[in-house]
C-alpha cells in the first residue's frame, strides 16, 4: 500500500471478508436489536486506538497518522467499499495490522471469535 504498488488491488484478509459477507453493520444490529444510538459502542475504542497507535514509539512496524488514514482511504475505496463509516474504518485498521504482521490471521480470528463469544454469552 505504498505508492509503488497504489494500483495493485490490497490482498484479502479471509476473516475480514467475512465480516463484509455477512454485512454485520451497526444500522443493522441497533436495529435488530431495537438500539437507538447512531453511534456503534465500540467506536470510542477504535478512536483510543487510533489515537495510541498515532503516538506508538516502537520498533514494529506501526503505521503513523498519515500511513494509517492514507491505507484507510484506499482501503475504504477498494476491499471495504460495501461497508459504511465507522466499519471500513475499523476493518481498514485490523487489515493495515495484519498486512503489517502487527497481528496475524489466526490471532485476529481468536479475538473475533473470543468478542463474538462474550456477545453470545
Amino acid at each position: 500500500m505504498t505508492e509503488d504498488n497504489a494500483a495493485e488491488e490490497p490482498s484479502r484478509i479471509a476473516p475480514l471478508d467475512e465480516i463484509v459477507e455477512r454485512n454485520q453493520v451497526w444500522s443493522e444490529m441497533a436495529a435488530k436489536w431495537g438500539v437507538e444510538n447512531p453511534v456503534p459502542p465500540w467506536k470510542t475504542s477504535l478512536d483510543g486506538m487510533c489515537d495510541a497507535l498515532d503516538r506508538a514509539a516502537c520498533d514494529t512496524d506501526v503505521p503513523d497518522f498519515k500511513q494509517r488514514r492514507d491505507e484507510e482511504d484506499e482501503l475504504s475505496a477498494t476491499l471495504y467499499a460495501d461497508l459504511p463509516y465507522p466499519e471500513s474504518q475499523l476493518v481498514s485498521l485490523a487489515h493495515s495490522l495484519v498486512a503489517r504482521g502487527i497481528i496475524d490471521e489466526a490471532e485476529l480470528r481468536q479475538r473475533l471469535a473470543n468478542i463474538r463469544e462474550r456477545l453470545e454469552a
